[in-house]
This record gives C-alpha cells, sequence and structure tokens, in this order.
C-alpha cells in the first residue's frame, strides 16, 4: 500500500475514533491515556506519593495519567525526543533517548529520588521494514531496560511497550529474570491489527 493510500487510512481512523474523540472531550492528550488508564484500573501500581519517570512521554497523555495517581504529593519526570506542552508539576526533557547525554541528563535529574515506576511508551520511527522497525523497537526497550536498573528501587515497577516479533520472547525471558512478576497486558485502546502489547514487570529484584 502506498504511503498516500496509508496516510489517509489512518486520518480517517484517527478521527472517528472512539477514543481520540474521548480524549478530545475529556482533555487527555492522546488516546493512549486509555491504555495506561485500563493497566491501572486492573493492576493499581501507581499511587500517591510515587516518584515516575515516563520515557516517549509526548503528547503528554501517560504522563497526565500518572500524575493523576500520584497527586500532588508525587513527582513525575518526562522525557521524548519532541516537544510537549508543559504540564504543571512534570520535569520534562526533550531529547534522543538513545543518546547518552541525555540519558546522563535524565539521571542527573532523578538521581535523588527513589524511582518507583518506570513507564516506556516509546516506538522508533516507523520505516515500513517489519524487520527493521522491530529491530529499532527492541533496542529502545533493551535501552529502557538499562536504566530501570540503573534507577528503579527494589520492588519496582516498569512498564514497557513492545511489538511481537524477533526478540519480544527473548526481552521478556530478561524480565522474568529481573522482577517477582511479569505480565503481558492488551488494552482495549491498543488497535486491535496492532502488534502492540504492554508488559508489566512487578517488584524489581536486586541480582
Amino acid at each position: 500500500m502506498s504511503k498516500t493510500l496509508s496516510s489517509k487510512r489512518w486520518l480517517k481512523e484517527h478521527f472517528t475514533d472512539d477514543y481520540v474523540k474521548r480524549a478530545q472531550k475529556e482533555g487527555y492528550r492522546s488516546r493512549a491515556a486509555y491504555k495506561l488508564l485500563e493497566i491501572q484500573k486492573k493492576d493499581n501500581f501507581i499511587k500517591p506519593g510515587m516518584t515516575v519517570v515516563d520515557l516517549g512521554a509526548a503528547p503528554g497523555g501517560f504522563t497526565q495519567v500518572a500524575l493523576k495517581f500520584v497527586k500532588s504529593s508525587g513527582k513525575i519526570f518526562a522525557l521524548d525526543l519532541l516537544p510537549i506542552v508543559p504540564i504543571d508539576n512534570v520535569e520534562f526533557i526533550q531529547g534522543d533517548f538513545t543518546r547518552s547525554e541525555i540519558i546522563a541528563e535524565l539521571l542527573a535529574k532523578v538521581k535523588n529520588n527513589k524511582v518507583d515506576v518506570v513507564l516506556s511508551d516509546m516506538s522508533p520511527n516507523i520505516s515500513g521494514i517489519a524487520a527493521s522497525d522491530q529491530a529499532k523497537s527492541i533496542y529502545l526497550a533493551e535501552l529502557a531496560l538499562e536504566f530501570v536498573q540503573t534507577v528503579l528501587k527494589p520492588d519496582g515497577v516498569f512498564l514497557v511497550k513492545l511489538f511481537q516479533g524477533i526478540g519480544f520472547d527473548e526481552y521478556l525471558a530478561v524480565l522474568r529474570q529481573n522482577f517477582k512478576k511479569v505480565v503481558i497486558r492488551k488494552p482495549k485502546a491498543s488497535r486491535d491489527r496492532s502488534k502492540e502489547l504492554y508488559v508489566l514487570a512487578v517488584g524489581r529484584k536486586l541480582i
């Protein structure tokens, strides 16, 4: 399918999407907010007073949801390659998470905070070449896990977006080595045709 036809299909699907309409009505910046809301409703892992890091935050849907549950006593650090309209009580860094200096900047910001939850909704720029896109996605997830192993406190929680494909099972196995409980979630707001899944890893082990 040509990019033009694909883009037209995406636009039509986007603007007729019930979750897009709900987000506009309820004040969320993206339909992705409903993915996290559903997982949070089921697993209740974000709680008042927690410190949360949101990777791949733009335009801010996950961040808004996290802020709702940590309340005013909590702390949110967010990062994305794209700019984000400021959100009260959220510290945002714009930069490329694959660059060591950006990771260092984020580490410097969170070093005095015990991080309870890391959210990673990061996704590579999609080229349409499945093998390449999958490899880039797994690479981002691996970087996120390295970050988690540096900042997440014992028994902390890691939620990461993954796509089914090469490297998925191996990544899942590593999570199971590092966390007490690992479960897969497919929120209703994730489109049926998408290979997107969210993996919730609970209870970071000290290995």
